[in-house]
C-alpha cells in the first residue's frame, strides 16, 4: 500500500551515512548456566537468514564469531563449522562482517572476567579468527565492556555476579586489556584491521540533591573509551578510584602506552540508556529504590521523568561523544522493544539525529539497525527465562521469519536514505509522555486511521489503544457512516482519506442471529464487503474481523488458517461470506479470525458475567464439552495494529495461546481473582468439539495464562461487590 506523504521529501542522507545491520548474539553466563541469544532467536539454526539480510540491501553486518561457541570446553579445541558456513554465506552475498568475538560474555566456563589470563585467552582466539578469515577487516573483540562490567561486577546480574566497585573495575580493566591484546594479535596478521569499539553512552540526570551521584555516573560512562584512548592519567577523575580498587598504576600505564584508540567509536543508544536519579522516593514503588550509603533514591528512565532534564536523545549523546573524542563514529545498535509504530519512530529518530550531526561536520559513518531477528528476555536483562520476545526487522515467531515494517524501513533507508509511513507523523511515546521533552509540533496534520464500531467492545478498544500508541484516528458509529450503504461509505472515505480502515463493527449476538438473519448478514457480510470495495478503489489498507465460528469444531484439533471453513450457524455463515467477499474485492486486505473476547474495559462478555454472578453467590453454568481459545482484547488489538503497520495481508488467526473449555476458562478466571468456584456448574447444550484457533502464520499472541493475569491486574472491578449481571454463556 502506498501512503501519500503530506510533506515534501527530506534530502537523502544515503550518500553520507551507511545503514549497517546487527544480530543480537549475547552469550551470557548466569551462575552455572549460559544463555545464547543466537539459539533463542533461532538464527543459529537458520543459515537462510543471511539471504534475508542481503535482501534488505545491508552491506555491513555486525556478526558473531564468538569465543564461547568456538572453544567452549577447551581453548585448544575449536569448532569452526558454524562460523565457516555463515561467514562464507556473508561473502557470497557481498556483506562485510564486523566480527564480534565476545558479546556481553565472560568467556567459556574455564575462565571469567576476573581471571588474569582472560585477556591473553581472548587475544589467542582473535589471532585464530584473523588467521582463518584474513579477509575480515573490522573487529569488535569485546562488545560494550563498561556495560558488561556494570552488569557483571557492580549490579550482580551476570557472572561473576560482583556487587562492588573493585570487582566492577577489575572486570572493566580485564575486558579493555583483552581488546588491546586482541587488536595487536589481529594486526600482526591483518595490518589494516580496524577496531570498531562499541559502548552504551547513556547519561544520568538528577534532582539537585542527587547531582553528586549523577556526576559520578557521568564520569564513569566514559571509562572504557577513555582507557582505550589512553586518557586515564593522573588527572583523570577516576584515577584514584582505580588505584584504591587495587588496579595497579602499571595496568593503567599499559593503556596509555598501547595507543589502541578505536578506528570507529560505536555508540549503542537505547531509550533506557538515559537515567534520572530522584531522591523523592515516596513517588515510586519500593522495588525501584536504591541506597548509595548517603541517600535513598530511585533510578528510572529519564524519558519518563516529570522533571526538566535538558536535552535528551541520540543527537545529544552523539554530539557529546564527537566533542570528547573527535574520532569517526557510528551508531552500532539502534533497537526499541515496543509496538511496531514506536520501533519505526525510534529507528528514524536515530537515523535523522546521525544525519544532522553529519551535516554539522561530525564524522558519523553509519547507523546500525540492531536485533534484526529480535531478542529474548532483555526486558529482565536475561535474568529470567520468560520467553519474552521482542521482534526486530524480522519476526521469528513464523517460519520463515516474517518481515515487519522495520524491514521496509531498512530497505528504504539502505536504498534512498529516507522512509515514510503514516505512523511517523507522530513522535514516539518518549516525547508524548513528557511534555517537557516534546519537540515542536509538526507543520501538518497527522494522517489518520478510520475505525468503525464506535459503540462496540472492539471499536472502543482500538480507539483506546490508538490513543496510547499515538495513532491518530476517527472512531465512527453507524450514525456517522452506515457501512452497508455504498454511497455513504464512498462519501466518508473520499472526504476523510484515511490511510487505513479498521472495521470493528458488526452483529455480535450469536444466539439471536438465526432469528435476525437478515440483519446479521447485512452488518457482518454486506458491510464488510462494501468497505472492502471502496477501500480497494481508493488504495486504502483494510482490516476486518471474523470468528472461530466459521468452523464446526469437529476437526479434533485447533484450526489453522489453511483449514477449510465449515460453519453450522447463521452467525458463522455470515462471517464466511464476509471473508470471501472481502478477499475477492480487496486481495491486500487483512482478515483476522478471533475467539471468545474478554477484556478489562467493558462488561458485556462471558468473563464479567461469570465473575459478577459468582461474587453475588449465584450459580454459573458453563459448558465443558466445547473447547475454545479465549482472546484478551488488548492483545488482539495491539497485534492487529502491528500486522496492519507491517502490511500483512490475508487471513490470520489471533487468539491467546491456550485451549480451554468454557467451564475451565470460568474456573481459571475465578480462581485468579480469589472467588469461590463451587457455584460453577458444568453444563451442556448438546454441542461438542474444538473451535479453538491456532496459527501457521504467527505465534505472536501471549499465553492465555498471561492474559488472565493481566486482565485481573487491569480490571477496575471489585469482584466481592455483588452485582446483578445475569449468567452468560456462549454455549
Amino acid at each position: 500500500m502506498t501512503f501519500p506523504s503530506p510533506t515534501p521529501s527530506r534530502p537523502s542522507l544515503q550518500s553520507s551515512i551507511e545503514l549497517w545491520g546487527g544480530i543480537e548474539c549475547t552469550v551470557a553466563r548466569l551462575g552455572d548456566d549460559f544463555r545464547n541469544q543466537l539459539v533463542e532467536t533461532g538464527h543459529y539454526h537458520r543459515p537462510e537468514d543471511i539471504a534475508l539480510i542481503a535482501g534488505l540491501g545491508i552491506k555491513t553486518l555486525r556478526y558473531p564469531v564468538l569465543w564461547e561457541t568456538i572453544a567452549a570446553d577447551n581453548p585448544e579445541q575449536c569448532d569452526w563449522r558454524w562460523a565457516d558456513e555463515r561467514l562464507s554465506l556473508l561473502r557470497e552475498h557481498g556483506i562485510a562482517p564486523i566480527a564480534g568475538l565476545v558479546h556481553h560474555g565472560s568467556g567459556p566456563r574455564y575462565t571469567s572476567l576476573t581471571d588474569p589470563a582472560f585477556p591473553e585467552l581472548v587475544a589467542r582466539h582473535a589471532a585464530r579468527v584473523a588467521q582463518r578469515y584474513p579477509w575480515i577487516k573490522h573487529f569488535t573483540p569485546v562488545n560494550e565492556p563498561l556495560t558488561t562490567a556494570r552488569f557483571s561486577g557492580l549490579y550482580g546480574l551476570w557472572y561473576p555476579h560482583g556487587r562492588d566497585v573493585p570487582t566492577f573495575l577489575r572486570t572493566l580493566i580485564t575486558q579493555c586489556r583483552a581488546i588491546v591484546l586482541s587488536m595487536q594479535a589481529i594486526r600482526r596478521i591483518t595490518p589494516e584491521a580496524q577496531l570498531v569499539q562499541t559502548e552504551d553512552l547513556g547519561k544520568a540526570f538528577s534532582t539537585p540533591l542527587m547531582s553528586y551521584q549523577a556526576e559520578l555516573e557521568n564520569q564513569r560512562r566514559w571509562l572504557s573509551l577513555d582507557l582505550l584512548c589512553g586518557r586515564v592519567d593522573h588527572d583523570h577523575p577516576w584515577h584514584h578510584t582505580f588505584l584504591n580498587a587495587g588496579i595497579g598504576q602499571h595496568e593503567l600505564d599499559f593503556f596509555r602506552e598501547a595507543k589502541c584508540a578505536p578506528d570507529i567509536v560505536g555508540i549503542n543508544h537505547y531509550l533506557t540508556s538515559e537515567r534520572f536519579l530522584d531522591h523523592r522516593v515516596r513517588y515510586y514503588p519500593n522495588f525501584l529504590r536504591d541506597y548509595n550509603g548517603r541517600h535513598r533514591y530511585v533510578d528510572v528512565e529519564a524519558m519518563r521523568a516529570d522533571f526538566p532534564l535538558g536535552q535528551l536523545g541520540p543527537e545529544a549523546r552523539l554530539r557529546e561523544a564527537w566533542e570528547r573524542y573527535g574520532l569517526p563514529m557510528a551508531i552500532t545498535e539502534a533497537h526499541h522493544g515496543n509496538s511496531r509504530d514506536e520501533q519505526v519512530r525510534w529507528l528514524l529518530e536515530v537515523w535523522h539525529a546521525a544525519g544532522k550531526l553529519r551535516e554539522e561536520g561530525a564524522d558519523i559513518r553509519a547507523v546500525t539497525v540492531w536485533s534484526i531477528f529480535g531478542c529474548v528476555d532483555w526486558n529482565t536483562l536475561l535474568t529470567q527465562k520468560n520467553g519474552f520476545y521482542e521482534p526486530g526487522v524480522f519476526d521469528v515467531r513464523t517460519t520463515p521469519p516474517r518481515a515487519t515494517a522495520l524491514a521496509n524501513a531498512v530497505a528504504a533507508l539502505a536504498k534512498t536514505g529516507d522512509y515514510d509511513h503514516p505512523v511517523l507523523d507522530k513522535t514516539g511515546w518518549w516525547h508524548r509522555d513528557n511534555p517537557l521533552q516534546e519537540p515542536a509540533d509538526s507543520q501538518h496534520a497527522p494522517r489518520r486511521l478510520l475505525i468503525t464500531g464506535a459503540t462496540g467492545t472492539l471499536g472502543q478498544a482500538f480507539s483506546r489503544i490508538c490513543d496510547i500508541r499515538g495513532l491518530e484516528h476517527d472512531l465512527l458509529a453507524r450514525i456517522d457512516m452506515d457501512i452497508a450503504d455504498p454511497a455513504a461509505v464512498e462519501q466518508v472515505l473520499q472526504a476523510r482519506r484515511p490511510w487505513a480502515v479498521i472495521n470493528a463493527a458488526g452483529y455480535v449476538r450469536v444466539a439471536d442471529a438465526g432469528r435476525e438473519a437478515e440483519r446479521c448478514n447485512r452488518e457482518n457480510a454486506a458491510g464488510a464487503h462494501v468497505l472492502a470495495r471502496v477501500c480497494a478503489s481508493l488504495g486504502i489498507a483494510y482490516v476486518t474481523f471474523s470468528s472461530d465460528l466459521v468452523f464446526d469444531g469437529q476437526l479434533g484439533r485447533p484450526y489453522l488458517e489453511s483449514d477449510g471453513v465449515s460453519p453450522i450457524c447463521t452467525y458463522g455463515n455470515s462471517k464466511v461470506d464476509a471473508e470471501q467477499l472481502v478477499m475477492q474485492e480487496h486481495p491486500q486486505a487483512l482478515v483476522i479470525r478471533s475467539s471468545a473476547f474478554f477484556g478489562p474495559w467493558d462488561r458485556q462478555n462471558f468473563v464479567y458475567a461469570v465473575l459478577r454472578d459468582l461474587a453475588a453467590g449465584r450459580q454459573v453454568h458453563a459448558s465443558d464439552e466445547v473447547k475454545v481459545s479465549p482472546t484478551y482484547v488488548p492483545d488482539l488489538v495491539n497485534e492487529a495494529l502491528d500486522l496492519l503497520i507491517d502490511g500483512a495481508t490475508g487471513v490470520w488467526h489471533l487468539a491467546n495461546q491456550g485451549i480451554v473449555s468454557w467451564h475451565e476458562f470460568a474456573e481459571r478466571i475465578a480462581r485468579e481473582v480469589g472467588l469461590d468456584t463451587r457455584g460453577l456448574i458444568k453444563g451442556s447444550n448438546g454441542r461438542t468439539g474444538i473451535t479453538a484457533l491456532s496459527s501457521e502464520r504467527s505465534r505472536g499472541m501471549p499465553s492465555l495464562e498471561s492474559a488472565i493475569q493481566r486482565f485481573v491486574h487491569d480490571s477496575s472491578v471489585s469482584w466481592d461487590e455483588g452485582g446483578g449481571a445475569a449468567a452468560a454463556s456462549r454455549e
